[in-house]
This record gives C-alpha cells, structure tokens and sequence, in this order.
C-alpha cells in the first residue's frame, strides 16, 4: 500500500468516524434537519428491534421526534466502530460498513430537574454509508436494541 492510499484510507476512516458522531449528536439533541441531512437521498433506517419503525430519514426523523420529547435527556453512546470499506458488489471504496456498539442513557424527568438516567438501553447499530458528492452519506441505519433497563416500579403503600 502506497502513503497516498494509506492517507486517504485515513482521512475515509476519520470522516466515516466524524459522521457516525454527528448521527449520535443529532438524534440526542434533537436535530432533525440535521439528522435527515446525514442520509443519501435513498437513505433507510430500521429501528423495530428497539419498539420502532422502519422507513426512509424522513419518516425515521418524524417518528424520533414523536416518541423522544418524553426524555428530558438523551446520550448516546456508540463505541467500538468497526469500519470496513468496499464491501457492497466489490466496489473500489465507495461504500463502507460501521458496526458500533451503543449505550443510550435517558431521562424522562421534566427540564431542568437534575437526576440520573431512568432509562437505559444497548446494542448495536449497523451502518451502511455511501460516498457522494458531498461526502460520506447513511445509506442504511440498522438498530439492534440487545437490552434495556426501565424506571424501578414505585413500591405500593
């Protein structure tokens, strides 16, 4: 491998890094332009596995930010990317795959009242992303929700 392709191999790393960053900072603060803008025109996610919906960023972002007004806070966790590149139709490196784990700590008390989490979830999310003109886009979003921990019942009189 020569320095220049080690180089833009690099740079590809740091922007599909970058990407998947912005993807966790929309969502948690609630960006939806944002999150839309983060997509290919053809752009799908798929968020059953965690009680959600399917559908295109436009559906996806509407549905978000019907059922996320109830968290107070939100912050999503993902960690251990693996990116590989040029996996759809052996490509030359135009699209690339990210699987990432996540934590997603929640709150569901009102604004401004300072308590810990009270809804935690994880899993993995599976990425397919798509070099365009305007730089790496999400082609596919796939949530894979493994668990969740709900509010403690409040104990009965």
């Amino acid at each position: 491998m020569t320095q220049r392709v080690e180089l833009a191999t690099v740079m590809d790393r740091l922007a599909v890094d970058g990407l998947i960053t912005d993807y966790a900072v929309a969502v948690d603060d609630g960006d939806w332009e944002a999150y839309r803008g983060l997509f290919t025109a053809d752009g799908r996610a798929d968020y059953r596995s965690a009680g959600g919906v399917e559908g295109d960023a436009g559906q996806i972002s509407a549905w978000l930010a019907e059922n996320l007004r109830v968290f107070s806070m939100r912050q999503h966790l993902i960690v251990n990317r693996r990116i590989t590149f040029g996996q759809w139709d052996h490509d030359t490196g135009d699209t690339a795959r990210v699987q990432a784990d996540y934590v997603n700590p929640m709150r569901m008390a009102p604004d401004g009242e300072a308590s810990a989490p009270d809804f935690v979830c994880g899993g993995r999310y599976a990425f397919g992303l798509l070099r365009t003109d305007e730089g790496w886009r999400l082609r596919e979003v796939v949530v894979q929700e493994k668990w969740r921990r709900l509010p403690a019942a409040e104990p009965r009189p």
